[in-house]
Order: C-alpha cells, then sequence, then structure tokens
C-alpha cells in the first residue's frame, strides 16, 4: 500500500441555512440517475424521491453521447458476441459476472427505453438501424438522430420524470458531502443550491440512501469531451464518506476530438467512432494511412489502440494533430447521418464533406471510479453508485464504444430491483470533526494542465511523481468557500487518486499507457483500489485478480 496527501477530509461549508427530508436522493440527471429514479419509483411509489442536479434536468454528459448505445439487438448477435468483444476491449482488466449482466440484460434495457418513447432510427422497413464503432465485430450500436442519442434518450428520460410529479427535482444542485450515522452509513447530503426559492445557499437533505449518478471527472485534464460540470463531485463525495474506489487509472482518451488549436481548453467537440464506423479513416500529414498494419481492425481497432497509434505519429512527426478523412462519404450521407457532427465541424470553419478534419485525442471518460458490486451498492452502507461515477467492472482497462449508456441503463435498474428492500432506517447524522479544508479556485487551470502534461495518455514514473508532489503542495487553507473552491478541491481529491493509481501500475494495459513500463504484465492484472483515510491522507492498494482478457492463451486454459 502507499499513500500521498493529505487532501481534506471534508469541504469547509457553512452550517446548513435549512433541511428536507427524502427517503431517497438521487444525484444526476443523466441516463443513470434518471432511470434509477423511475424505475424506484415504480417498485414502490409510497417512496419520497428527490432528484439533484447540478444544472438543469436535462443537462449532463449523456446528452453529449453521439455514437449510440450498444446491445446484441441484431439478426445473428447475441450477449455472448458482445460480452467476448466487451472483454478484449477490457484487456484482462473486466468483472466477467458484471460484464455479463450488462450484455444479457441490455436488450431489454434498451427496449424499454423504446416503450419509454425514445425514437431510435430505423431504416425503411421497420428495421431498427445498427451500427458498428471500433472493438465490434457486429452491428450493434442503436442510434437516434443520426449522431444525437443522447439528445434523444436524455429527452424521453427528462420527458418521463416530469410525467411523474411525485418525484421532487432540486436543479442547479451541488452535493457537497455526505452526512454519516453513527454506524458510518448515509443519513443525508448536504447541497449547495442556487436560486431554489427558499432552497438557497447550503442545506442539508436527511435521507435514508444516496444514489450517486453524477458522471465522470472529464475536468480533471484541460481538454476534455465532457461538460464543465464534470467535476468528479460524485467520487471526491463518495470518498471523503469512506468509500472505496477503483481502476481510476484507466482514463479514457477518445482518439478523434477536434483538434482547436494548441491554446483551446474546456469541452472540445468529439468526432464519434460511428464516423470511422460508416468508412472514414486516418491520415498523417503525408497521407498515409498508418493504422494499417497496427491492430487487425485497422481504423476500428479499441480506443486505446488508436489514441496510442495517433499519439505517437504525432510525436514521430512533430505534428500536433492528425486527420480523419470522411469527405468520400458525401454530403448528402453526412446530413443524414451526422448532422450535429457536421454543424459542429461547419462551425469551426471546417467543412469535412471537402476537407480533412483536424483530430487529436483528448480525455473523454473514466472507466473507474466508485467500486460498487453487482447491484450498485458501495462500501457505504446506503450509498450506491451507477454510471460513469461508478466502477462496476464492466470497463476494465477500456471502455467498448457505446457500452456506458448501456452500463447506466443497465445498473441503474438493478439498483431500483433492491434499494427498496434495504433502505436503511432514518438516523441522526454524527458529528463530524475530521479536518475540513478548500483549494482556491484559482488553482484549477494549473492543476489541469500539470495533470494533461503528466497523467495525461503519456505517463512515466519521473512525470508522476511530478504531479503527485505539485497536487501535494496545493494549501488547502482557502476561506473562500463556494463552488468554484469546492469544485477545485474535489479535482485535487480525485486527481491524487489517480496519479497514485497511475503510478502503481507498472504496466501498460488499455488505455493506461507506461512508457517506462511499456508491456502488458498479466501478473498486474488486478485492481487499484483507493482510499481516503481520516486525516485526509489517499492510499491506495493493489489487488489481484486473473486476466479477464479472452484473447490471451491464459484465460482460454
Amino acid at each position: 500500500m502507499t499513500s500521498h496527501g493529505p487532501v481534506p477530509a471534508r469541504l469547509r461549508a457553512p452550517a446548513p441555512g435549512w433541511t428536507t427530508r427524502a427517503d431517497v436522493v438521487v444525484v444526476g440527471s443523466g441516463i443513470a440517475g434518471l432511470t434509477a429514479a423511475l424505475r424506484i419509483h415504480a417498485a414502490d411509489p409510497s417512496l419520497h424521491l428527490l432528484v439533484v442536479t447540478k444544472d438543469v434536468l436535462a443537462a449532463g454528459s449523456t446528452q453529449w453521447a453521439q455514437g449510440g448505445i450498444a446491445a446484441a439487438l441484431g439478426p445473428g448477435d447475441t450477449p455472448e458476441q458482445h460480452e467476448h468483444d466487451t472483454l478484449v476491449a477490457g484487456a484482462g482488466a473486466c468483472d466477467v459476472e458484471a460484464v455479463r449482466v450488462l450484455v444479457t440484460e441490455g436488450p431489454d434495457a434498451v427496449r424499454e427505453l423504446i416503450a419509454l418513447g425514445t425514437q431510435f432510427d430505423h431504416h425503411p422497413d421497420g428495421e431498427l438501424s445498427l451500427t458498428r464503432e471500433g472493438g465490434h465485430l457486429r452491428d450493434r450500436i442503436a442510434h437516434a438522430g443520426g449522431d444525437a442519442t443522447g439528445a434523444e434518450i436524455q429527452r424521453a428520460l427528462t420527458a418521463a420524470v416530469e410525467r411523474a410529479p411525485e418525484i421532487e427535482v432540486i436543479q442547479h444542485a451541488l452535493a457537497v458531502d455526505l452526512l454519516l450515522a453513527p454506524d458510518g452509513g448515509v443519513a443525508g447530503l448536504t447541497l449547495h443550491v442556487l436560486g431554489e426559492g427558499q432552497r438557497d445557499g447550503v442545506g442539508a437533505v436527511h435521507c435514508r440512501a444516496v444514489v450517486l449518478a453524477s458522471g465522470g471527472l472529464g475536468q480533471v485534464f484541460s481538454q476534455s469531451t465532457n461538460p464543465s460540470v464534470s467535476t468528479g463531485d460524485g467520487m471526491a463525495v463518495a470518498m471523503r464518506a469512506g468509500a472505496r474506489l477503483r481502476d481510476l487509472e484507466f482514463v479514457q482518451f477518445h482518439p478523434t476530438v477536434m483538434w482547436l488549436g494548441l491554446e483551446s481548453e474546456g469541452q472540445q467537440p468529439l468526432i464519434s467512432e460511428a464516423v470511422r464506423g460508416e468508412g472514414a479513416f486516418l491520415v498523417d500529414f503525408e497521407g498515409d494511412r498508418f493504422m494499417q498494419g497496427q491492430h487487425e481492425l485497422a481504423d476500428l481497432a479499441p480506443r486505446d489502440v488508436v489514441a496510442k497509434a495517433i499519439t505517437r505519429r504525432m510525436i514521430e512527426t512533430g505534428r500536433p494533430h492528425m486527420w480523419l478523412d470522411a469527405r468520400h462519404l458525401g454530403e448528402p450521407f453526412w446530413e443524414r447521418r451526422f448532422p450535429t457532427i457536421l454543424r459542429v465541424c461547419r462551425e469551426h470553419g471546417v467543412d469535412p464533406v471537402t476537407e480533412l478534419i483536424p483530430v487529436a485525442p483528448a480525455q473523454h471518460y473514466a472507466s473507474g471510479g466508485v467500486a460498487t458490486d453487482l447491484w450498485g451498492r458501495t462500501s457505504v452502507p446506503g450509498l450506491y453508485a451507477t454510471g460513469e461515477v461508478a466502477c462496476s467492472g464492466v470497463h476494465g482497462a477500456n471502455r467498448l464504444a457505446s457500452n456506458s449508456l448501456l452500463e447506466g441503463l443497465v445498473f441503474s435498474r438493478r439498483i431500483a430491483d433492491v434499494l427498496p428492500g434495504e433502505l436503511r432506517p432514518w438516523a441522526v447524522p454524527a458529528p463530524d470533526e475530521r479536518p475540513e479544508g478548500l483549494v482556491a479556485g484559482e488553482r484549477r487551470v494549473e492543476m489541469q494542465d500539470v495533470m494533461t502534461a503528466r497523467v495525461g495518455v503519456l505517463r512515466h514514473a519521473e512525470g508522476l511523481a511530478e504531479a503527485l508532489a505539485f497536487l501535494a503542495s496545493l494549501d488547502h487553507g482557502d476561506d473562500e468557500v463556494g463552488p468554484a473552491a469546492w469544485e477545485t478541491t474535489n479535482l485535487l481529491t480525485v486527481s491524487t487518486a489517480l496519479a497514485e493509481a497511475a503510478a502503481l501500475r507498472t504496466e501498460t494495459r488499455g488505455s493506461h499507457w507506461r512508457e517506462d513500463h511499456p508491456e502488458r504484465d498479466d501478473t498486474r492484472a488486478g485492481h487499484v483500489d483507493s482510499w481516503l483515510e481520516a486525516d485526509g491522507t489517499v492510499a491506495v492498494q493493489w489487488t489481484y485478480a486473473p486476466s479477464t482478457d479472452p484473447s490471451t492463451a491464459e484465460a482460454l486454459a
């Protein structure tokens, strides 16, 4: 076990100025959060359900999902084939049982989405339109509006929640910290709310269970496809409450994010993998298709393979980006299949119908998160996690394309199956004497720059040590409480755990690339767990588990 830090064990915040009660609080309003809320309500309508969301109900990462949702819905496809592709992409770090749950329950979950009102694309004969993305050996990606799948799913789920007035919603609410009972289980949650009538400022919600569905950690890095609200809040809240995080080092960098210039920061335009699924291909500045010979699937190889190949070619040639060639698809196809991407490219001065698209890897998805079992339970009684904030075990070292929406859908349904029957009794929160602190909000950009340079696509021991030293040097004594400092402190907590996990994993596996340990080592096929000690020290520990990659001789033996 190694440790680093400390980081604040709780956030400095004003005493709650208001209180309320709810049986269950769901934090987040994407596919994972709204599915959990709707299913829990359906399972037990008598429960008082509260959904809190950092922005408006329809905001969050789900709306940005372009490619689609993967499930074995097409002729000749099977859950077993979907399982195989998921395990291969996960590079030996998946939980096989979790993957089996995902692929077997996935088709019915997608059908339920359709029954709820989600309008996926169909062929003229009425059959569901399915496409293929990197790592999939079958056409199994259902999509909507061409490249607006997430937006359509978000629309349907938001409408369903609005049709259920019994589900209370508080918007513009940042989760600050969990309130814990004397036994260490959930007793409530503190929130900071902007302008919700009498619920303004910091308040406390006393509850019997909390479901974290708050999304990922994209804003740890300078460039990300994630929205600005993705500051790792749920992971940090869970960590401060005593929950274990798992596999944080496996951060997926999407290979084809539109390059906007050397100075561009924040959310970047994603060029969906589905564009390559429909025939686009990568070229360098000389016009060479450099993915040929890199992998049997060439341009449709798993994302870690493509991201590494692009990065290597950028280093070799001294160029800041590579190119995606989709000119041969033609304008009618672009307008029908990828209208959103077409519009965004043109807004940034590139017409993909006639021009190459500049692309480079950028942070896209966190495969790790709050460790859960197959029913979304964490190590804190009464705390559940689902979606990108969670580590269910399905993604392993590298998420298979379009498995993320499916994960949030499937495991939120499973939480709803068990949560009503295991609700904790109401409890009075215990006094919290842990050390508090805040990092000034203005340190955020500097922290992002260090994480991008030292803990990004390319990692090595020296750079990771430099990143950890910088993070440890940040002062926790800021007195200007508010969202900027709270988010920055959450980013510090998650960044420290991520860098520690990356330093401990001395091999290259999936989306974790160590230049000083470039080979995969199947004696290190297990997990890295992270947690917070009472004094704020971030601890990480190696847990051995056998490789689950079906493409290795060891797994097949």
